[in-house]
């Protein structure tokens, strides 16, 4: 990462024409500060004036020293997918309500980068998973996860059957609605609603959390960095892979899936009082100490 930041990457969520107005703003501050401003081609077609140099996502990668990305979380994921192999780091301005993953807001966010491009700042680690399918003993799909990838059946279908395997050995067989195998990051996702741990962010572990098992004893389970979780499908109805709710494979019976840490991290940097456990606190409505009924 390169400090202090000279080339500032402008990236908004796509066809979202309200993002324009505070992306501009933000343009001007930042050009005030002397910093060269660039966007992605994506948000350069919806600006009304061609005012910032258009880049790809693998220009920007090679050449900005730092991304801001308007949008929601949704949007980080993606960005964070494309520039991961870069190493830019990322800083994130939510719309509307604050996000895990965006957490400036709108209103604030001048204020926080002025401190934030002083050096100002916590530097987060995040790291990825890679997946892979495949058909055959050919690759059928891969992709990079931020938060997590699941199997899981299709609207409508049956149970699905699989059996899972870490780093070559048998675990378990499993017929259930599909298999979520997460990051820290996305502990706070998908997981977190079929019953998964909150991984802090700081760890490197990966969570496999089944989703409606047919058997209760199945429960989710934690396990280190290097782990390899092999998946072979056995009956898959309409089953589906999805890589952060996003990238999707369809499913066909003897599919194996494997899905591994990726050799590459994002980093996220937040405003120097950035609180893990208070943004957990205000994103999940985890309340204080209940008080006595007064007599």
């Amino acid at each position: 990462m390169s400090f202090p930041f000279q080339t500032v990457a402008l990236i908004g969520k796509h066809k979202n024409p309200e993002i324009i107005a505070p992306l501009l703003r933000l343009g001007l501050y930042l050009e005030a500060r002397k910093l060269e401003v660039v966007v992605d081609c994506l948000t350069a077609e919806n600006m009304p004036e061609k005012k910032y140099t258009a880049m790809t996502m693998e220009d920007i990668g090679r050449q900005a020293d730092l991304a801001i990305v308007l949008g929601g979380d949704g949007t980080m994921l993606n960005i964070a997918r494309k520039l991961a192999p870069f190493d830019v780091p990322l800083v994130g301005v939510n719309q509307g309500r604050l996000g895990f993953l965006t957490d400036l807001s709108i209103e604030t966010m001048l204020k926080t980068l002025d401190s934030m491009l002083d050096g100002k700042y916590v530097e987060e680690r995040r790291m990825l998973l890679y997946v892979e399918v495949l058909r055959d003993e050919a690759i059928a799909f891969s992709a990079l996860a931020l938060n997590d990838v699941a199997v899981s059946r299709g609207v409508g279908g049956n149970m699905i059957e699989f059996e899972v395997r870490i780093n070559g050995e048998y675990v378990y067989s499993l017929r259930s609605d599909g298999l979520i195998i997460a990051t820290p990051t996305g502990s706070t996702a998908y997981a977190l609603s079929a019953g998964g741990p909150i991984l802090h962010p700081s760890l490197d572990l990966i969570a496999l959390v089944p989703v409606s098992p047919h058997t209760l004893s199945n429960r989710p389970i934690v396990v280190g960095p290097d782990a390899a979780v092999e998946i072979l499908m056995h009956r898959t109805a309409v089953a589906r892979v999805h890589s952060d709710s996003h990238s999707h494979l369809d499913l066909q019976e003897n599919d194996r899936i494997i899905v591994r840490r990726s050799p590459h991290e994002v980093t996220l940097l937040h405003a120097a009082d950035h609180s893990y456990y208070r943004m957990l606190r205000e994103k999940l409505g985890w309340s204080g100490l209940p008080r006595n009924p007064a007599c």
